[in-house]
This record gives C-alpha cells, sequence and structure tokens, in this order.
C-alpha cells in the first residue's frame, strides 16, 4: 500500500513488474507482452488521475481553510519582525557533489590516458547502454533509471562492467571470499550517500579509492567484486534497496561474531553393559520435598529472568517503531552477490562490503534489487520484489526473469519448447537468425581502470590510521595495525551488560608479535579475573594463566604445552593452603600430585618460599596403571601424611576384581630395654591384600618398602618445593615481560629490524669501499710524472722515454721498498723470538706454570707471523717481476706514449 502511494506521489522506489507479469525483451519486439504492458500502462494512468483528482480537492480545500485563516490574521510590525528573526535563524544545507574525493585532492594530469578518454569501443559501448536505457524507459515508465555510465574523476562516463578490474592479490591471505571482504571493509572507510534515494553520479577507479581509502557502497563493492572475480568467485555488483542499518553500516541491533560461542557437539557416552555381579550403587538418601522445593525456586528464578528479558525486548521494540525509518524501502545500496557453482559454493549469498558479513539471498536487510553487473555483462531484474528478495530466482539465463544488455553472455539460456524448434526448422529462419545475432553482437571491451596492486605495508596497515571501531549490540570491537601498539595489542572486544554500553562485562584483548607469545588476554571486569592464552614457545612452555592477582601463593591456575616440557606437567593449581598438578607422558606414570601447607613459621624476613617455604603437611600422589607391574604391586595411590608420620598406598584393582590392596606404614621410632632404636616392627605395617603373599609378610620386606617410600617422599617433598620456586620464576618473567612488552621482529622486515638493516648497511658500506679500490685502481699512473712539464707544452720523444723510464724506475724502487721492508719485519720478529727463547732457557727453573703458558702462547704467535711474513716475502719475489714486465707492456700501449715508443723495443 506505503510502495502504491509513493508510485502515486511520483516517489520512485523498487518498483518492479507486478508477480507473476513478464517484462518484455529490450533487443526484439514482442506483441502479445507489448499488448498486456498497455493495458496495465493505462490502468496506473487511470488510477494516477483518480488519485491526482483527490489530492487536488484536499488541496483546494487547505488553501480554502487557510484563506480563510489568513484574511482573519492581520500581521503587525512587530509580528513581521519576530518572523523575519525566526527565518534569519534556519540554515539550509545545500547539498553538493556526491563524490567523496574533492576534485582538488585527485591530480588527473598523472592518471592514465585511459582514465581521461574513451576508447572507440568504449564510446559506442555508451551509445548502446543509451539506446537500452532509452527502450527501458519507455517499456517501464515507472522504474528508476538504470545505473549504467556514471562519471569517473576525470569526469568522464564509463560503463560499470568496465570499472570492474578482475585481479588475483599476490596475498595467499585475499584468496577466499571472506578474507577478501573483511580486509575491503577493514581498509576502507565507510562515506555515506549524499542522496540516499538514489545512486551516485560518480563512480571512481579502484585504484584511486585504494589511494584514499574512502568510498561509498558502491566503491566497496567494486573494488570487492574485482577481488573476488580475480580469485575464481562468480560474483556481481548488486544496485538494490537495503535498510536503514545496511545503508548507515549500523551494527548496534547486530550481535559481534567474536561474542557467539560455538555449538558444542555432546557426544552420547555409550553405557557399558551392566555386569552379572557388580555392586549396587548406593541408595539415594537425598529428600525429594527439598528438591522439588529447590527445583520451584529455581523456577520462579527462571520465570522473573524470562519477565526480565520480555519487558526489555517490547522497550526496545517500542523504541524501534518511534524510530521508525521514513525512507524504508527507498534507500540505494550496493552489495555483492556470489553465485553458486564456481570455487565450490554451495548456495548463492549476499556480502555486505561494509561489514564483510555474508547474509542469506532470503534476508531481510535486502529489500529489493534494480541490476547487477560483472565484468562481461549487465542484468535488469525483471521480478517482482514485494516480498523483498527472497522470491527472486537468480537464474542469469533467463530472458523473462534478467534483461541482459550483451547478447554475449556467458551464461546458459533456458532450452526452448518443441514448438520453438519446430519453428526454427526453416533453414532460411536459421540463417536470418544468425545474421540477426551477428549484427548485434557486442563484446564488452577491457577494464580502463590499471592494475589493481596493494603493497605490502598497506596490506599490513589494513585500518586507514591503522586504528578502526566497529560498535555491535552491548559490544565494541576495536583493531589495530601491528606494531602500532608498543605492547602489541592489535585488537580489542569490550562486551558490556547494559544497551547504553556503561557498564563492562569482560573485555578480550589479542596481541600479535609478542616476545613472550602472549596471544589472547580475557579480563573478567566483575570477577576480576584474568586469563593469559599463549602460543608455543614461551620460556616456560605456558599455555594458559588464569589469576586474579600476580602475588605469589594466591588463587591461579597454569597449563602448560607437555610436549615441551621434560617432566610432562599439563596443569597446576594453586591456592593459599593448597597445590595441584597433573602430569601425562612421564616414565614413572605419576598424573597427579596434590600438596596440603601447613601456616608458615613467622620470621622477620620477607616470607617466601625459598627463604621461608611453606610447611608441607600431606602429598598426595596418583599413577596411571604400569601393565608391566601385577596390579597388586603397582601403587595407585600414595599419600605421604607428614604430621603424622604414616604412608597410606592403594595398588590398582585387578580386572574383574571389586576391591584393591591397601597397606600403611607408621615411621616412629620405638626403644628397647636396652636403648637400641628398633627402626621396624610388625605392627609399623597394616595392610590389607586382595590375595595375601608370603614374602609380603615378611619383616624384611615391609623394611625395605618403607625405606623406598621415605626416600621417595624426600623426593616429593624436594619436587613440590621446585614447583614453589618455579612458579615464583614464571610469574616474576610474566612481570618483567610485561613491563617491557618486547615485540619480535622478523628477520625479513628490514625497515623494523635494527640488526637486519645494520647488516645491509655494513654490505652497502664494504661495496662502496671495494667501489673505491676500483676506481682508485683506474686512476691515471702517469699524472704525477706528466706535472712535470708545462701546460699546453706537447710531449716529444725524448719527454716520453723519459717518463716511461722514470715511471718503471719508481715502481722499481716501490718494489724494492716493499721487499725490504717486509724482510725487516721478519727480521725483527726472528730476532724477538730468540730473545724470548733465550730468557725462558735461563729462567726455566723458577718459572710457574702460568708463565710457561704465557711463553708457549708468545712462541705460537710469532711463529705464525715469521711464517706469514715469510710467505709473503716469497711471493712480492715471485710476483714483483711479472708486475714490472705487465706495467712495462702498459706503458707501450698507453695511447699518449704509442707513438712515440713504437720503434723502441
Amino acid at each position: 500500500m506505503v510502495q502504491a502511494v509513493l508510485r502515486g506521489l511520483g516517489v520512485i522506489g523498487p518498483c518492479l513488474p507486478g508477480r507473476g507479469e513478464t517484462s518484455p525483451s529490450l533487443d526484439s519486439p514482442r506483441p502479445a507482452t507489448m499488448e498486456v504492458l498497455k493495458e496495465k500502462v493505462e490502468e496506473e494512468e487511470a488510477a494516477e488521475r483518480e488519485e491526482a483528482a483527490e489530492r487536488a480537492e484536499r488541496g483546494e480545500k487547505i488553501v480554502r481553510a487557510s484563506e480563510v485563516q489568513k484574511a482573519g490574521t492581520i500581521m503587525t510590525q512587530q509580528m513581521l519582525r519576530d518572523l523575519e528573526k525566526k527565518l534569519s535563524e534556519i540554515e539550509i544545507t545545500v547539498p553538493g557533489r556526491d563524490s567523496i574525493i574533492s576534485k582538488d585532492t585527485v591530480d588527473t594530469s598523472k592518471l592514465p590516458l585511459s582514465y581521461q578518454s574513451n576508447t572507440p569501443k568504449e564510446e559506442h559501448l555508451l551509445q548502446v547502454a543509451d539506446n537500452f536505457s532509452r527502450q527501458y524507459s519507455h517499456l517501464c515508465p515507472d522504474r528508476v533509471p538504470l545505473f549504467l555510465h556514471p562519471l569517473n574523476e576525470c569526469k568522464v562516463p564509463k560503463f560499470v562492467s568496465t570499472t570492474l578490474r578482475p585481479t588475483l592479490m599476490p596475498y595467499p591471505e585475499l584468496y577466499n571470499w571472506d578474507s577478501c571482504a573483511q580486509f575491503v571493509a577493514d581498509f576502507l572507510s565507510m562515506v555515506p550517500l549524499s542522496d540516499p534515494l538514489k545512486p551516485p553520479s560518480y563512480l571512481y577507479s579502484s585504484t584511486t579509492v585504494l589511494k584514499y581509502q574512502k568510498g561509498n557502497c558502491f566503491d566497496f563493492s567494486t573494488l570487492l567484486c574485482s577481488m573476488l572475480i580475480g580469485s575464481g568467485y562468480d560474483a556481481y555488483c548488486v544496485n538494490g534497496y537495503g535498510s536503514q542499518d545496511l545503508c548507515h553500516m549500523d551494527l548496534t541491533r547486530e550481535v559481534c561474531p567474536l561474542t557467539v560461542k560455538p555449538k558444542e557437539i555432546i557426544q552420547e557416552k555409550e553405557m557399558a553393559p551392566p555386569k552379572k555381579y557388580s555392586v549396587k550403587p548406593p541408595r539415594d538418601l537425598s529428600s525429594r520435598f527439598e528438591k522439588e522445593q529447590e527445583m520451584k525456586k529455581q523456577e520462579e528464578i527462571q520465570a522473573e529472568e524470562e519477565r526480565r528479558l520480555r519487558k526489555e525486548e517490547a522497550r526496545l521494540q517500542e523504541m524501534e517503531k518511534a524510530n521508525s525509518d521514513p525512507l524504508h524501502g527507498l534507500r540505494v545500496h550496493c552489495w555483492v552477490l556470489v553465485l553458486s557453482g564456481k570455487r565450490e559454493v554451495p548456495e548463492s549469498f549476499f556480502i555486505d562490503p561494509f561489514t564483510a558479513r555474508s547474509y542469506s539471498t532470503q534476508d531481510d536487510h535486502f529489500l529489493g534489487i534494480e541490476s547487477l553487473w560483472n565484468h562481461k555483462n549487465y542484468w535488469v531484474n525483471m521480478q517482482d520484489c514485494w516480498n523483498c528478495c527472497k522470491d527472486l530466482v537468480f537464474d542469469l539465463g533467463d530472458p523473462v526473469r534478467w534483461e541482459y544488455l550483451l547478447l554475449g553472455t556467458d551464461k546458459p539460456y533456458l532450452s526452448m519448447t518443441e514448438e520453438d524448434d519446430s519453428d526454427l526448422n526453416n533453414d532460411d529462419d536459421v540463417e536470418n537468425l544468425g545474421k540477426e545475432e551477428e549484427d548485434k553482437s557486442f563484446d564488452m571491451p577491457h577494464s580502463w581502470v590499471e592494475q589493481i596492486e596493494i603493497t605490502p605495508e598497506a596490506f599490513e596497515t589494513r585500518c586507514p590510521n591503522g586504528k578502526k571501531v566497529i560498535h555491535y549490540k552491548q559490544a565494541k570491537l576495536e583493531k589495530w595495525t601491528p606494531y602500532l601498539n608498543s605492547n602489541g595489542l592489535v585488537c580489542r572486544l569490550s562486551t558490556y551488560k547494559d544497551l547504553e554500553c556503561t557498564q563492562i562485562l569482560e573485555i578480550k584483548e589479542w596481541y600479535q608479535n609478542r616476545e613472550n607469545m602472549l596471544e589472547l588476554k580475557h579480563i573478567n571486569e566483575i570477577t576480576g579475573l584474568v586469563i593469559d592464552y599463549f602460543k608455543p614457545g614461551h620460556p616456560q612452555a605456558l599455555r594458559a594463566h588464569s589469576y586474579t592477582s600476580m602475588q605469589p601463593e594466591m588463587d591461579r591456575i597454569m597449563e602448560f604445552y607437555e610436549k615441551a616440557r621434560v617432566d610432562g606437567l599439563i596443569k597446576r593449581e594453586e591456592t593459599p593452603k593448597t597445590m595441584t598438578e597433573y602430569y601425562q607422558g612421564r616414565a614413572d606414570f605419576l598424573s597427579y600430585r596434590h600438596v596440603n601447607f601447613g601456616p608458615r613459621v613467622k620470621k622477620l624476613a620477607l616470607n617466601s618460599a625459598e627463604s621461608n617455604p611453606r610447611p608441607m603437611v600431606k602429598i598426595t600422589e596418583r599413577f596411571f596403571r604400569n601393565s608391566a607391574k601385577p596390579a597388586d604391586e603397582d601403587v595407585a595411590e600414595r599419600v605421604f601424611l607428614i604430621l603424622e608420620e604414616r604412608i597410606q598406598l592403594r595398588y590398582h584393582c585387578r580386572e574383574d576384581y571389586i576391591t584393591a590392596s591397601k597397606r600403611e606404614f607408621l615411621q616412629r621410632t620405638d626403644v628397647d630395654s636396652k636403648g637400641n632404636t628398633i627402626i621396624m616392627m610388625p605392627d609399623m605395617c597394616i595392610s590389607f591384600e586382595v590375595e595375601p603373599m608370603e614374602y609380603t609378610k615378611k619383616l624384611l620386606y615391609q623394611y625395605e618398602a618403607m625405606m623406598q617410600l621415605k626416600n621417595e617422599e624426600k623426593l616429593s617433598r624436594h619436587q613440590a618445593w621446585e614447583s614453589e620456586l618455579e612458579v615464583l620464576e614464571i610469574l616474576k618473567l610474566l612481570e618483567e615481560e610485561e613491563a617491557a612488552h618486547t615485540l619480535t621482529i622478523s628477520i625479513y622486515d628490514t625497515k623494523r629490524n635494527e640488526k637486519s638493516r645494520e647488516h645491509r648497511e655494513a654490505m652497502e658500506r664494504v661495496m662502496h669501499e671495494e667501489h673505491m679500490r676500483q676506481v682508485e685502481a683506474q686512476l691515471d699512473y702517469l699524472a704525477p710524472f706528466l706535472a712535470q712539464l708545462l701546460p699546453g707544452e706537447k710531449l716529444t720523444r725524448g719527454q716520453a722515454m723519459r717518463l716511461k723510464d722514470e715511471c718503471l724506475n719508481d715502481f722499481k724502487q716501490r718494489l724494492i721498498d716493499k721487499a725490504n721492508l717486509i724482510q725487516a719485519r721478519f727480521e725483527k720478529e726472528t730476532q724477538e723470538l730468540q730473545k724470548k727463547q733465550q730468557w725462558y732457557q735461563e729462567n726455566q727453573v723458577t718459572l710457574t706454570a702460568e708463565d710457561e703458558d704465557l711463553y708457549l702462547s708468545y712462541c705460537s704467535q710469532a711463529m705464525f707471523r715469521i711464517r706469514i711474513l715469510e710467505q709473503r716475502l716469497n711471493r712480492h719475489k715471485e710476483l714483483a717481476p711479472l708486475k714490472y714486465l705487465a706495467l712495462e707492456e702498459k706503458l707501450h700501449k698507453d695511447p699518449r706514449l704509442v707513438e712515440f715508443l713504437r720503434g723502441y723495443v
């Protein structure tokens, strides 16, 4: 009803042909359809005339009433001044151009030629599009104009399909649709349409949008569709109508995806068949009346909570009704459609480019579709959208539902009926049909947009200015680029108790590149509980740490990567009075250790596990089954009662047995009548055995068992003490890491890695020095001798001969000086070594071992230097004649001396 009134008032909305009606094709005449359409147009025109007459009558009555009111009122000077003052206070905003980037910010002179002009093929395509638009407006006058060729940044009209530039990004993370959509949503800033009822008149290239990192929904969709098509998806840009929340990127009514917990699959445990001689469970002696009262109490609490939730929902619904969108169904929006088929997509779906969220084609946020396009063709929706997009069929090969612009579509056409086949049997008709198709065929020109490129820096930065904030229902999500925060924080999710987001419930913080491998910090603001999650690689193999205070001997739980620890520790739970540890994969089959502590002895110094450890009262240990031992000898649980000096043992139960053997030792020391200490007495071992053995009753066996248990008790106490020290060490390490929060930098990150940059600079410095040496080697060797001549004086034969002789003599003298220098150093090292050896012979008796070591070290170094000098001297003697001859040959070939030395040998 609302859409009919809007159509009558001339407001053009998502008005499509009636349900069950079909639209004529724009490339061939269809007489039957045209008649139906004319009748429909005549009926609509008659209805519009009636509505116009009614509006005119209502308007006339209103005008008359206003005239009567005006006649009855006389405007005074004061009233005129007040009216003028009120009118001057009214601010009128003039809508500007709907381009998101001003003309001054875009330097069109640096843009390629394809941005500034159209090729003949593109001009032909624009003419085809204009012809298509005129036919469409004539056949469907109630529909809005098509979005075909908006202006680009150079104010040149470009067809929308040629604005798409399919590109496969070089990053593996951007190969799937979800990562591509998330990148586009994070990288760009949303700019709403200047006119929410019309598509924009400008559509910029994806390269410009990436450069300025902002755009409207059409810019978002163009970039995302280009990336998806390049990745192999069957993607399309959709021009249609969306809800107010969708168009304004308002997620305050949506639940944050990070707060949705995955459904846990409860696996039903298979009940073992009851044994014939199994022990019956004890009888339940609890009161049924108390259970019923407790259930009633819980039901009342649940009913009260449901009533509160219903009231809250009713209040929210009333608020939504009060804030209902007056432009519902008329707001223009652009999104991406991904059809099933390619890339193993099982079902078609929509992607909102603003939020990167996927929606079903039946979702209520999408209210209608006008047209859609990809890089090959353009389609107009001819289906009715009275039920939003729920009844739309996305079969683009159906020309009745989707009117196409170009014939060269890759979508399959619907199969023809037998009557159509019989009509096409005539050879002439087939030939004429082929000629018509040849005349009408037109291929889509290549995209005018340059190759879309995303630099590694831009891909890593993601968010504009490095930060982005998204508000959800009772939640706020903040994102940062890596290395922007000094502590490595990249994401924070704050969950609130109320809709106004004033009372924080919990905070989740995600980290990257932390040296301590911290990945996630979960803070519960109500209970004060903090849980830190670590990636593999922590120095103490820590997996998770939950605590309320970093002070030692407080409530905390530590979880570890058991494969990275030698002792196989999985979890450690600590309270002020107890400490519990869980193990797995140990050689001694230990699985559990529980330590009870007593009150600490007061000291003046600071109490700690190292200086003043807590006294241990009880240690309980449990073991896995060791199949190499009999069940009666394999201990299942061992309890050390330290204050009572007792040790309790419980062994594993045999198969098909319901009881297990037990044994208890008393560690008291008695004295006989002669004053001798009695270590073992028969009453010091109390045992219960399922199948008694003779050797277990012997006193020697019991004595050896008790001595072994005493040693194991000392070992257990020592291991528990080491666990306390390890907790202190971990807490100290965590506090230091939290204070420093050092970040790790990859060796391939040359911009942030200081060591890598220093190494690169050192390599560049070495290369520069090598280049300078090469330049020096190429210097003129005759320059010092040519400087003796007067400026402008020509070289004679005698002077050339003298220059050659002087150069050779000088080089010869340098070779001799170098040989003498090496010989002098050789003789000096030899004399010093002889003096040292003579000193050693004289003082050999009085030398200490340290002096002898120093002497031998000196002799070794001196011999090494003498040997090197000897090798250098021999090599110089071998190379000196060759260098002399090489210089002489070079002088003969020098272009300045070759004329004078040509006949000289």
